[in-house]
């Protein structure tokens, strides 16, 4: 068999392309570091500064703040000035990367890079013998995820996207039966809560933890209007009982989504809606070779969402299930009137608006 000659521009140019991926990796986990440690809100309310000067403004190690200041300026995120030996991060990059940011804080995913690979060995023995990592896996999941979710709530969920169903606003104001599917804390809950006083809110979600700090919070708020339970949405035995059911992206990670989705049918009232926000993908990987988060849409899938579905002996869904299957599930489940709407400024989710007739 006569060896293949390689074409030297192409590996030389896949080398370097797998090195520039290496070290966004590399920046990746620094950035989960420098949020979580408050480095980046700490720097953005500096004038040029050395690493002394940042760290105890930080209160933080300067051995420890000075190595991550170098992987930030060596990544381009941080500028250094050598003969002053001062750090400063520009505003054009601490509008991506600080609290201030709210829902445009790309830091705030960070995290799940160092909380997904901390599973990795499971998964890999999942590559060998099947089944899945438990969602017990992965420790601080709960909390990370209502950092990450938290402030886009709060920037969009009354104002963008509760409006996208004509005429809902105004039905909320007046007072409707409304729960949200796999609720996490329970923030949006809350915020709706708070938002329509005349509305009733159900939060459901497995984790016992997230409906504890969803309670805690109604809590704090005075709120009467919002209720959790913890709860295997799959069963959720409710014929009837909603005008509207919402769905942040949950419902790919669901076990049995095909259950879920036709229990979600059976709760809704007539005329009632159901709000699904998720990934906006194709079903095909062809189709999203060029989407903006590819790669990470499916990295995630196989260290997270698709793995903790396996592991209850589900269906494996993944994060890019896309639109073509995401409607033909909703089909599938008696939504035979299904709208798929997008949010200004949101390019990476679709929101489906869906109803019976």
């Amino acid at each position: 068999m006569a060896t293949q000659r390689l074409d030297e521009a192409r590996t030389e140019a896949f080398a370097e392309r797998m090195l520039d991926a290496l070290n966004a990796a590399s920046v990746t986990l620094m950035t989960s570091v420098g949020y979580r440690t408050g480095l980046f809100d700490t720097l953005a309310e500096l004038a040029p500064s050395t690493s002394q000067e940042i760290a105890d403004a930080a209160k933080l190690n300067e051995r420890y703040v000075r190595e991550w200041l170098g992987a930030m300026v060596t990544g381009r995120v941080v500028e250094y000035d050598p003969r002053e030996r001062t750090y400063r991060l520009p505003p054009e990059h601490a509008a991506s990367l600080t609290r201030a940011a709210g829902p445009d804080n790309i830091a705030a995913v960070a995290p799940y890079i160092p909380l997904f690979g901390s599973v990795e060995s499971e998964v890999i023995e999942c590559f060998r013998n099947g089944g899945g990592v438990p969602y017990s896996a992965y420790p601080g999941l709960q909390e990370q995820l209502d950092n990450e979710s938290r402030p886009i709530y709060d920037a969009t969920l009354v104002d963008k996207t509760l409006p996208v169903v004509p005429g809902l606003v105004e039905r909320l104001e007046a007072g409707i039966d409304v729960a949200d599917v796999g609720c996490g804390s329970g923030h949006a809950i809350n915020l709706m809560a708070h938002a329509f006083p005349n509305s009733r809110f159900t939060g459901y979600d497995f984790s016992e933890d997230g409906v504890q700090r969803g309670k805690g919070e109604a809590e704090a708020l005075g709120l009467r209007n919002s209720g959790f339970e913890a709860r295997d949405v799959a069963n959720l035995d409710a014929a009837g009982r909603f005008d509207l059911i919402t769905a942040f992206d949950t419902i790919h990670d669901q076990a049995q989504p095909r259950r879920v989705l036709k229990a979600i049918a059976e709760a809704l009232r007539p005329q009632g809606t159901f709000l699904m926000v998720d990934i906006a993908a194709s079903s095909h990987v062809e189709e999203n070779i060029e989407h903006p988060l590819g790669p990470t849409l499916y990295a995630f899938s196989c260290l997270h969402c698709m793995t903790v579905s396996l592991a209850l002996d589900g269906e494996g869904l993944g994060t890019a299930w896309g639109e073509q299957k995401a409607k033909e599930l909703l089909a599938g489940a008696g939504f035979d009137q299904v709208d798929v709407r997008q949010v200004d400024g949101d390019i990476f989710n679709n929101y489906y608006v869906a109803s019976r007739s």
